[in-house]
């Protein structure tokens, strides 16, 4: 086995991980270039084959697998940077993508303008057709009109065309015929037909999958081909996969084909590392804190599993576009490193959402930056060593980072620097532990129970402050933590999402249409496995139904014991488990009543590499590094504390706080009355 690649692309720095041929971990972190993406990715590559004393070209010759995280679909709808897509709906039926799931946020404000759709009424065409809901053709597709249709579509300049018509997850023949008609009269022009992306019932999720898809099939075409064509030329000849939102990866052709799901592509990988690296036992929940220089991503491990929603929306809800897709549940907000610090005209301080990005950054990057940050606040109050950012391959300015803060936000309030800058900590502090509250506490998850993953190049600036704050006993920084995601990518599987539409109650349970749905999809991941996932040294499928009581508005999805329904107590093991999850997420339920099953899923997963964490190559440096001045929150004057060297630190050796425990990518703040100790598997694991 070769060297394998995982990176991921944040905001600002594009973090590598690299697995060698003994299993060995290197991480290395270069700038994001906002511009062109793929350069960072590459220059993250020059820097580990640097290190390893190799030309570029050679050393990714020997690298047989890598895999990208790339937020560039959803910087392409975020920027407006989709293509023009065209949406073939029911006649009678081209208000979809306008009304939505629940209309507006300000029901009684009406100076409030409604959201646009995401296809304009304008590129909206209304198809002559009709199916009924089981199936029945009522009205005949017509084609003659749909090639009329299809010639307003080029005139009206569309490059991409999205086919959402009612009933189709039923019976699809009249989207499947115009999908060929799109291939024979405009052809080259990308398409996306609804039942094949997402055969679910939900109309608007299914036209907004439908839509968001075949916007992004033109950009993430290109972006793949050019990703995979300057890999090429730089020497890479391996095997280029892409992570996706349900946590998994593809191939980058195979994705390019439906790239809804590269939607949460980066933060889906911080849970699959937190479960690897944090491990836990099964009834123990992580909250993962994935916290970058642009945003704080927050997500979930429960009972050993990781929460899945289809409720993903682009932005605001209701106000943005819904992805409609089942995807790691992720929750982001503009935290992060680079977050700008600002005081409003009512005297009010601010911490994000805008960001400093990798350019110009914050102030002490000394890149044309001149607004206070989150990194500015640190680097203030002596939490980051401003001559040891990453490893001492940059040098910060400490006194741009000070006169940011003086001039915005010290001088506007009346406080001192140092105040100031605890207070831009505190605040940050406080919009990630909101955002860890809206994932635990709405879904009825007490935080105090709970184990706090903290990840991220920012991550351990508060980590325990966030942690004291939620009341959580136990904090864990993974060893390879400063690239959590990247490091996630690194252990995941070949993975491919099936799923099925069919319609069935407890009490009256149809055992032998849910089986043979069931097949089908078996069929799909047997032949996804005997395709890409071929040679993998494992293959699992995950098994879940979408179900609800019977009339009640929205499903959740139980997984499945078995991959049929042989007997009544596989039947009865699907009621129990949906009411045992209804009361975990509602904190209700009623268990005498009937259910119904409106969607089956299942779930191949391929190993293609050990899926076990490995560890960081060991270092000779030593453990104790020169004390340094520090404020902590809460404190009113700094502390020469103790500052350690993460890697080097021997197994249970325990560390009291006040101190500093730092790598060349992190620096973790162990505020007073923290204990931590470095575990068998590299973790640092701090006790409050």
């Amino acid at each position: 086995m070769g060297l394998r690649f995982a990176v991921d692309t944040g905001g600002t720095f594009t973090d590598l991980m690299v697995a060698s041929e003994d299993g060995r971990l290197a991480m290395f972190k270069a700038s994001t270039t906002p511009t062109d993406p793929v350069a960072g990715l590459i220059d993250s590559l020059a820097l580990a084959a640097a290190a390893a004393g190799e030309p570029l070209a050679s050393y990714l010759a020997r690298g047989d697998v890598l895999v990208h995280g790339t937020t560039h679909a959803i910087n392409a709808i975020v920027t407006g940077n989709t293509a023009r897509t065209a949406f073939l709906t029911t006649e009678g039926h081209p208000d979809t993508l306008v009304f939505r799931e629940g209309g507006r946020i300000e029901p009684f404000n009406f100076t409030v303008p409604y959201p646009e759709p995401y296809v304009p009424r304008a590129l909206t065409f209304e198809v002559p057709e009709r199916i009924m809901a089981d199936g029945r053709v009522r009205t005949p597709l017509d084609e003659a009109a749909v090639v009329a249709i299809l010639e307003r579509v080029r005139a009206a300049g569309a490059e991409a065309i999205a086919v959402c018509l009612l009933w189709s997850v039923v019976n699809p023949a009249h989207e499947t015929a115009v999908g060929a008609l799109i291939e024979r009269h405009l052809p080259g022009i990308p398409y996306t037909l609804s039942h094949r992306i997402n055969p679910s019932i939900r109309e608007y999720r299914r036209a907004s999958s439908t839509a968001i898809d075949a916007s992004l099939k033109p950009v993430m075409g290109a972006y793949m081909r050019g990703l995979e064509s300057r890999l090429r030329e730089a020497g890479f000849k391996g095997r280029v996969l892409v992570v996706t939102s349900q946590g998994g990866v593809m191939d980058a052709a195979s994705v390019a084909e439906a790239p809804v799901h590269l939607i949460n592509s980066g933060p889906s990988m911080a849970p699959v590392a937190a479960k690897a690296y944090a491990g836990g036992t099964a009834e123990e929940t992580l909250i993962v804190g994935d916290s970058g220089g642009t945003t704080f991503d927050v997500s979930l491990v429960r009972r050993g599993r990781i929460p899945r929603s289809r409720e993903i929306w682009l932005g605001q809800p209701f106000r943005s576009a819904m992805t409609g897709m089942p995807s790691v549940d992720v929750k982001s907000i503009g935290a992060g490193g680079g977050s700008i610090a600002w005081v409003d005209a009512g005297g009010l301080l601010h911490v994000g959402p805008i960001s400093a990005g990798a350019r110009p950054g914050p102030a002490c990057y000394g890149r044309g930056g001149t607004r206070p940050t989150l990194t500015d606040a640190a680097v203030t109050l002596g939490f980051i060593d401003a001559g040891f950012f990453l490893g001492g391959k940059m040098t910060l300015d400490e006194p741009a980072a000070v006169e940011a803060i003086r001039r915005d936000v010290a001088d506007p309030l009346g406080l001192s620097v140092d105040a100031a800058a605890e207070a831009i900590v505190a605040l940050a502090t406080e919009h990630m532990v909101q955002a860890i509250m809206d994932i635990t506490v709405n879904q009825g998850i007490d935080p105090a129970e709970a184990t706090f993953v903290a990840g991220g190049g920012a991550a351990g600036l508060n980590c325990v402050a966030i942690a004291r704050r939620l009341g959580c006993r136990r904090v864990v920084v993974t060893e390879a933590g400063a690239a959590l995601s990247a490091s996630g990518a690194l252990i995941s599987d070949l993975t491919a999402h099936h799923q099925a539409m069919f319609h069935t109650l407890s009490g009256r349970f149809d055992r032998d249409g849910v089986n043979r749905t069931l097949a089908d999809l078996e069929a799909a991941c047997d032949a996804f496995a005997a395709g890409p996932g071929a040679g993998a040294s494992a293959v699992e499928i995950h098994w879940s139904s979408e179900a609800r009581y019977a009339d009640q508005a929205w499903e959740i999805e139980v997984p499945l014991a078995r991959a049929r329904f042989e007997t009544e107590a596989d039947l009865a093991a699907l009621v129990d488990d949906f009411h045992r999850l209804h009361q975990d997420i509602f904190a209700v339920s009623d268990p005498g009543a009937e259910i119904e099953a409106v969607g089956w899923n299942a779930e191949v997963r391929c190993r293609i590499g050990t899926g076990q964490p490995g560890r960081l190559a060991a270092t000779d440096r030593p453990a104790r590094l020169p004390a340094r001045a520090v404020r902590f929150l809460g404190t009113e004057a700094r502390a020469e504390v103790e500052v350690w060297r993460l890697e080097s630190i021997r197994e249970g050796v325990a560390i009291a706080g006040p101190a500093i425990i730092e790598s060349d990518f992190t620096s973790i703040v162990l505020d007073p009355g923290a204990r931590a100790h470095r575990d068998g598997s590299g973790n640092l694991v701090i006790a409050l």
